[in-house]
């Protein structure tokens, strides 16, 4: 079963005392809907209930993992600093994200 979906999220900054990192959260009801067939991933998920995915803003296309957010009950996907130079994304903009999850 194939998991994709559109959506358009606001890129945001996280840091910590060892760097910082870019994550666009996804809204809540896609995040539900991985919750409830993430339990029949098959070796998709990882640590920390991770669930691997292939995300694609523009026409950068990277395989990485979306991890749940306990501070919003949804999942982050963080965008990585080649993407972010590529599609000239900054913290603070808006972004349209296709996101595809093989379960």
């Amino acid at each position: 079963m194939d998991l994709s979906f559109d959506f358009v999220g606001v890129c945001w900054l996280w840091q910590a005392e060892k760097g910082s990192w870019h994550f666009i959260t996804l809204p809540k009801d896609q995040s539900e809907e991985i919750k409830f067939f993430s339990l029949n991933l098959q070796g998709k998920r990882r640590g920390w209930g991770s669930v691997k995915v292939l995300a694609t803003i523009g026409s950068a296309s990277w395989e990485t993992s979306i991890f749940p957010y306990s501070k919003t009950g949804c999942y982050i996907l963080p965008v990585k600093l080649s993407t972010r130079k590529k599609e000239q994304i900054s913290a603070g903009d808006s972004v349209r994200v296709r996101l595809n999850i093989n379960m």
